[in-house]
């Protein structure tokens, strides 16, 4: 019986797989015959079968540019380029779509320690770090080993330099590992959809208005009250947004 099971598991997932197959060959021909509305109804069947590449997001994104879909055409190019972040292709598709919006904001550059923490951080993902944290610690016991059972003093003293050196590289490694996980889970994008919206000091229609921002832009959020969220600009500009005015890029 389970066996069966198994079977119809995997015939589901190959007539899925070849479903998704053929329309993404529509939604293409589609694309290719200037019928952009009928092929992003084909990619987004797709998407809503529950597959997400960076293909099928980086044609949706074309489509939508092609429209000139400001909103739409970055937030599905920021979905490939999650995915797919050295795409070269995805990298200067989202630069033309960039150059669509309204507001020109100017990213705050990071400087010192900061930004070489966060390059550091970002050389590895959560798991990478973890897996050299274990790989580390072995190292470190195999060393302390050879440290406990050796005689002979220059070798002692050079595999306990050893066992120190990798026990403090596997605690960094572990550091970094909840620092990385840290930065991905406070990384909440979105993308302003709205025309034009009014960013609030405070979450309510009754404070006065901080800034105007305009579809395509990016944000960070930062919090949610009731059907507001709190924003963050690049160049560190905060308030508060109406929730229908965004989307988030970090949903699927």
């Amino acid at each position: 019986m389970k066996h069966f099971v198994y079977i119809l598991i995997s015939l589901i997932g190959t007539l899925g797989f070849a479903q998704n197959e053929a329309l993404f060959d529509q939604a293409n021909d589609l694309y290719n015959k200037a019928d952009f509305e009928q092929a992003i109804s084909k990619y987004e069947a797709i998407i809503d079968t529950g597959e997400h590449s960076a293909a099928v997001y980086f044609n949706l994104g074309n489509a939508h540019y092609k429209l000139n879909h400001i909103a739409p055409s970055i937030y599905y190019y920021e979905k490939a380029l999650k995915l797919s972040p050295n795409d070269k292709d995805i990298q200067n598709n989202i630069a033309f779509a960039r150059n669509m919006t309204i507001d020109d904001i100017e990213k705050t550059p990071e400087l010192g320690f900061s930004k070489f923490a966060k390059n550091i951080t970002n050389w590895l993902t959560f798991d990478g770090w973890a897996k050299l944290s274990v790989a580390l610690m072995l190292l470190f016991v195999v060393f302390y080993l050879m440290f406990y059972f050796t005689y002979g003093s220059t070798k002692k003293r050079m595999a306990f330099i050893g066992a120190m050196s990798f026990l403090i590289l596997s605690c960094c490694a572990v550091a970094l590992a909840f620092n990385n996980y840290n930065l991905v889970k406070n990384d909440r994008p979105a993308i302003v959809f709205a025309k034009e919206s009014q960013v609030k000091s405070e979450p309510n229609l009754r404070s006065s208005e901080s800034f105007k921002l305009h579809e395509g832009t990016k944000v960070q959020i930062l919090d949610t009250v009731n059907n507001w969220k709190k924003i963050k600009l690049s160049d560190g500009k905060t308030g508060w947004i109406a929730q229908e005015d965004i989307k988030l890029l970090n949903t699927y």
